[in-house]
């Protein structure tokens, strides 16, 4: 099952409602359920990214979309790449 990794960063509207955090990253996780994308991990983060989450979803348009979704809400912004483990990246690479 492909994996994508999201690094956060708040945007002004969620660093004022901080304290929200958790309650929509909670909100996410039943929305990312409904659509068939699981999420792996979050984690909060100190430094230049705020947060990080890993999910991975049957196909890419449903990661796609949740992610989408989640930008949508206007609390963060994401930059988001592909993950492969060593058997995926070994098929990759003709190894």
């Amino acid at each position: 099952m492909p994996k994508y990794i999201s690094l956060l960063r708040f945007t002004e509207k969620g660093a004022r409602e901080i304290k929200n955090s958790t309650a929509r990253a909670a909100a996410f996780d039943k929305a990312a359920e409904k659509a068939g994308v699981r999420i792996e991990a979050q984690y909060w983060l100190l430094g230049d990214y705020d947060g990080l989450l890993i999910i991975s979803a049957d196909k890419e348009e449903q990661a796609l979309q949740c992610l989408a979704g989640l930008l949508a809400s206007g609390n963060v912004r994401s930059t988001t790449m592909p993950a492969f483990d060593a058997k995926q990246f070994a098929v990759l690479t003709g190894k």
